[in-house]
């Protein structure tokens, strides 16, 4: 059997004004896509894969209209070359907004049916804030999502994609899927599979499947971020049952919806000020303090400085802060050299609405790399070790800080922008705090602006009655 392999895979908040250009990415092609840590639970399979394309990058704004379109063609063109195949395994994210385009996966995953054809199987694997619609449904054949979040589940869930791929191709058996969207659409730190009532319910999806009518159960807590009309939770089962398919799908949103007032922030959480004051008067550490409105790995811009500047206003000891994206400030940090002092003015060059921290820093460590979009500076303001980087990423593992010289683990203070923290700071955070900070994926998700997101859906709206609706597949028998 004869497998295609490529994807796109990002996640873009509508509000973030700074688009994702081609940089930002990490591109594999080819035989590099095949040799990649990634995708190397391919050659666990029977099957010969093509791999094509895969661009990956953390979430931020909008990707780049152009290279959307070049790196489509570029997958399509690949796909005609290698026709004829039996399938095609699709590694998705499912909350890609394209400028200019609502449904970005729509148009791309209905592109790759239209050259592979109706015969051909089409499976896809998700992110759980992924959103979907009844195009991407009608395009597809087989689907799975992620079932935890944090997500430690990413090499599972691509697995029983292909998993299911390869066995509708071996058996013969052609599932299909259904689906229930769901007005409910929630932030994911408010959702998270580590606190209830997100444990219990994802906890149920393995005892759905059966080896007869159900191949996959799945459900999209969705993508809050992204003003668009598909955005929203939904149920989709993967099966060869239609009529026990929509059974299930119904009950699994009917559930969601019940639940849909239990879903709370599974740590403290405050403003930047209570937060601040609270992490300096702690007497236990690692206070790790996750600044949520600016998080890169939910679409943040990761650039805004008022966390530090309240640090800096208590005179805050002890602090690692890692990190803030501000490529000018790493630039002068490298050309001043460690040892050197700096005057620096720190954030809001990427999104210039909110106000960078002027100060003077002492220039500790430098990050030893040739590429300058790479350049990671450690400075210090006082008792704060601040980390500057020319780019936007997040700081979630202990590799990331100790690389730099710096050891949250017997700091006082971390401060980390992010929502619920990482499988690695989790552990540590004694206690943790969450900042409801101001950004583009502001907590207060009532507070956005809803100019293309369906109405009514919670908790935007309430006081409204809904009953599920399953839709079959226009693929489904």
């Amino acid at each position: 059997m004869r497998i295609a392999v490529a994807g796109l895979h990002t996640e873009c908040s509508t509000y973030n004004p700074v688009l994702i250009r081609e940089p930002e990415f990490r591109v594999l092609r080819g035989a590099a896509m095949a040799k990649d840590g990634y995708f190397e639970f391919l050659t666990h399979f029977p099957a010969e894969f093509v791999t094509i394309l895969h661009a990956r990058a953390i979430a931020g704004g909008p990707v780049e209209r152009g290279i959307y379109e070049a790196w489509k063609a570029e997958i399509l063109a690949g796909l005609k070359a290698a026709l004829p195949v039996d399938g095609v395994y699709l590694a998705m994210h499912g909350a890609m907004f394209v400028e200019g385009m609502f449904d970005a996966e729509g148009d791309f995953i209905s592109a790759v049916r239209s050259v592979v054809g109706p015969d051909v199987l089409i499976s896809a694997s998700y992110d759980l804030h992924g959103n979907a619609s009844q195009r991407i449904v009608d395009s597809l054949d087989m689907f799975s999502t992620y079932r935890t979040a944090p997500h430690i589940d990413v090499p599972d869930t691509m697995r029983r994609a292909v998993d299911m791929l390869v066995r509708a191709l071996r058996t013969g058996v052609r599932p299909s899927l259904v689906w229930v969207p769901v007005p409910v659409l929630l932030p994911g730190e408010r959702t998270s599979t580590q606190d209830e009532p997100g444990r219990s319910f994802y906890a149920r999806f393995s005892e759905i499947e059966e080896p007869v009518g159900i191949w996959d159960a799945s459900f999209q807590v969705g993508y809050v971020w992204a003003d668009e009309p598909r955005a929203t939770a939904a149920a989709l089962v993967t099966g060869t049952d239609p009529e026990l398919q929509e059974r299930i799908a119904e009950s699994l949103a009917n559930d969601y919806w019940n639940i849909r007032r239990n879903f709370v922030f599974g740590t403290t959480t405050g403003s930047i000020e209570e937060c601040v004051d609270a992490a300096v008067a702690s007497a236990t550490g690692p206070v790790v303090l996750a600044e949520s409105g600016d998080n890169p790995t939910g679409g943040g811009v990761g650039d805004r400085a008022e966390v530090l500047a309240a640090l800096i206003a208590r005179n805050a000891e002890d602090v690692v802060f890692a990190g803030i994206t501000d490529r000018p400030a790493t630039d002068a940090a490298y050309a001043a050299g460690i040892g050197a002092t700096v005057e620096l003015s720190i954030g809001a060059t990427l999104d210039t609405s909110s106000t960078p921290v002027r100060t003077a820093a002492m220039v500790k460590n430098l990050l030893p790399v040739e590429d300058g979009l790479l350049r990671e500076a450690v400075v210090s303001i006082g008792g704060i070790d601040l980390v500057l980087a020319a780019r936007r990423r997040p700081f979630h593992n202990i590799a990331d800080f100790t690389r730099l010289g710096l050891d949250p683990r017997t700091a006082r203070i971390v401060v980390v922008k992010s929502g619920y923290l990482s499988p690695e700071l989790g552990p540590i955070a004694n206690p943790s705090l969450m900042a409801l900070s101001p950004g583009v994926v502001d907590q207060f998700v009532e507070r956005l602006a809803r100019q293309h997101k369906v109405r009514p859906t919670f908790p935007f709206d309430d006081g409204f009655e809904w009953t599920p609706r399953a839709i079959r597949s226009a693929r489904a028998g």
